[in-house]
């Protein structure tokens, strides 16, 4: 087994609460770490012997367009997707930041992070 992690991916998004969030929008930052079996992959060095990450992003993408007010649907969301359309995931660690959030003071970012198993969805 070995992790994959996809770093500080960047999205535009409308998600939030407030109207001005839902009109503006804001900037996201997704991490995500996969542990899946490359035992396959490392032996045949083909593309569609491992976990296509490009695929993961593009999913991950797709899910940050559709609009949420709040960060917990959205999170969900993309980790129940990610299960189902990589069935060789067996754990995973997926975190959403909003970059400066209008909480009303300096704060950098608010971020809600799920990590577990498959059988624990």
């Amino acid at each position: 087994m070995a992790f994959i992690h996809l770093h500080d991916m960047e999205f535009y998004a409308y998600h939030g609460h407030f109207k001005e969030e839902q009109e503006v929008g804001n900037y996201f930052l997704v991490n995500v770490s996969i542990e899946t079996d490359i035992s396959k992959a490392a032996k045949t060095d083909k593309l569609e012997d491992a976990l296509d990450y490009q695929k993961v992003y593009k999913l991950i993408d797709e899910e940050m367009k559709i609009k949420s007010y709040l960060i917990e649907p959205l999170l969900m969301r993309i980790v129940q997707r990610l299960f189902h359309d990589f069935p060789s995931i067996e754990y995973l660690s997926l975190s959403i930041a909003k970059v400066n959030p209008p909480l009303g003071g300096k704060v950098n970012k608010v971020s809600l992070q799920w990590q577990g198993k498959r059988n624990q969805l």
